[in-house]
């Protein structure tokens, strides 16, 4: 009795030293990819191939995407372009680093430069990936001015199309921004229970979800009245990590739903943050439930000044750095949210069983 005793106590011991490894190791791998480049070149090296574990099933081989079985594959979705690529290249090194089944993830990146492909190649010769061309002429007469001028980059908006530009064959995928770094299993989200919805997020319904929209739109019943309807409270979420039902996302034609009213926005300006009201307009309400562990954002801090955020409470399976500070350009010592966090967060995963 006395020994089953101690092994009980020594277990969650064991586990805050992993994650808190897990936490070093992923800050370690941000400080080496994101580290200063010679003027505006990029150089960078291959990096580790990882393998699956033993007890995982088999994937096809690189060589046979011409025939690949895509129901195989858990599938993840990143824009590319030369502003995040070392994001990017962090957020899918971090993917594989922490998969029992790396080989197992296929991605779909979604770019307005193809010169891209190249670089992943080389940086992940056995990468499972496919490279789409998103025309920027398909979203640029919706796109309103914003709060933050990198909120109206086309490529924000490829989230919207993913049901179009990926195969037919693909029925769920997980969209990912690209100032993220994964640190658990990504099958782990990949396995949420989307039910009857067709997206899945981690909600946060104690947010002021007024805060999103103009006085315009608050004051207007045609606009403000979309809420009222739903069958669940509309809570804010963050549309950098979402699950998505592409299958439902067809049939129902939620594309020319946030095409509609975005329309609406250039004649009557009922928001002001970028490619994310018009998500909360068609969704808000009626997402999936994803545990909070997968979404640690606003590690950027605000979209206006930059300023530091808390990490929400709770253990901590993904970190974004949602907001306008990136790692990538914020990594010092005077505006080191992220080392901040790295720093907080031995204290959330303490609270990991």
């Amino acid at each position: 009795m006395k020994r089953n005793k101690q092994r009980k106590e020594v277990y969650p011991v064991k586990m805050v030293r992993i994650m808190r490894f897990s936490c070093i190791f992923a800050v370690a791998m941000l400080i080496i990819i994101f580290s200063p480049f010679q003027s505006s070149q990029f150089s960078y090296r291959k990096a580790s191939v990882f393998r699956n574990a033993p007890d995982c099933s088999s994937s096809t081989d690189r060589t046979k995407f011409e025939k690949i079985e895509y129901s195989k594959f858990v599938h993840v979705a990143m824009t590319l372009d030369n502003q995040y690529l070392r994001g990017s290249i962090a957020a899918v090194h971090s993917i594989l680093r922490h998969s029992k089944c790396p080989e197992n993830v296929f991605f779909h990146f979604l770019v307005s430069d193809t010169n891209l492909k190249t670089l992943i190649q080389y940086i992940f010769p056995e990468l499972k990936f496919n490279v789409y061309y998103f025309d920027s002429k398909r979203i640029k007469t919706l796109i309103s001015t914003s709060v933050r001028e990198a909120l109206e980059h086309p490529l924000n908006y490829a989230r919207n199309y993913l049901a179009d530009l990926l195969e037919p064959s693909i029925h769920r995928v997980i969209y990912l921004d690209s100032d993220i770094i994964v640190i658990d299993d990504i099958f782990k989200l990949w396995s949420t229970n989307l039910g009857e919805k067709a997206i899945g997020a981690p909600e946060y319904c104690h947010a002021n979800f007024t805060t999103y929209f103009t006085a315009r739109f608050l004051s207007d019943m045609r606009f403000s009245g979309v809420f009222p309807g739903r069958k669940r409270k509309p809570c804010y979420f963050n549309t950098g990590v979402i699950v998505m039902d592409l299958v439902k996302w067809r049939r129902v034609g939620y594309t020319k739903l946030i095409e509609e009213w975005m329309d609406i926005q250039k004649t009557n300006r009922i928001y002001e943050l970028g490619s994310l009201p018009p998500f909360l307009l068609v969704f808000a309400g009626d997402v999936a439930h994803v545990d909070h562990r997968w979404n640690q954002h606003g590690l950027g801090g605000d979209n206006v000044k930059g300023s530091c955020r808390k990490p929400h409470p709770g253990p901590t399976s993904l970190l974004h750095w949602s907001g306008s500070g990136k790692p990538w350009v914020r990594f010092d010592s005077k505006k080191a949210c992220a080392i901040d966090f790295v720093w907080a967060s031995y204290d959330l995963y303490k609270h990991e069983t």
